[in-house]
């Protein structure tokens, strides 16, 4: 055998071993900006079905948050600011519970965080797996086109700066 067939095997492997690693390696929340964002239909507090194609031809912020996380709640009043800011400018704040019973999120929000934004439940976490949300609270901003443009992931102070930029951005299109 020559050194050249003597390589192929190992170098075979080394590329499948690569290319693997890079797939394991992919962040799980791998939805691209630039991208149409995928639709949905959710029921919301109310009862009524919320579409997201409805939205269309508004700048739409999709949060997806649960009651039991810390960051969701901090966050939950800085969001509702935004919403009531930007509302006039064509813009939406939409809500996503991801818990699969709804009964904590609206004694939550009927008690303690009264928000004027729409909340919708993704019981069967249907919805979140379309958005490939991995942790929580994710966040999304699609444009007036209905084209993914920001992905969050998590929330720590200050984040609501980055927020506000974008949405600044997204409104003067």
């Amino acid at each position: 055998m020559n050194p050249i067939e003597s390589l192929k095997k190992p170098v075979s492997t080394l590329v499948r071993s690569v290319v693997l690693a890079l797939v394991i390696a992919t962040p799980v929340f791998a939805l691209s900006t630039s991208a149409p964002a995928p639709g949905f239909s959710l029921q919301t507090r109310g009862g009524q079905t919320l579409k997201l194609a409805d939205l269309r031809g508004q700048v739409v912020m999709i949060n997806f948050w649960a009651t039991w996380c810390g960051p969701c709640r901090q966050e939950m009043p800085l969001l509702e600011k935004i919403h009531k800011k930007y509302q006039p400018l064509g813009f939406t704040m939409l809500g996503i519970n991801v818990e699969p019973d709804p009964k904590a999120a609206e004694a939550w929000l009927s008690k303690e965080m009264p928000v004027s934004f729409p909340i919708a439940f993704d019981t069967d976490s249907q919805v979140s797996k379309l958005y490939k949300v991995a942790g929580m609270p994710s966040t999304v901003i699609v444009d007036r086109k209905g084209n993914v443009r920001v992905i969050h992931k998590g929330y720590k102070a200050g984040d609501e700066n980055e927020y506000l930029a974008q949405i600044r951005a997204l409104v003067k299109e």
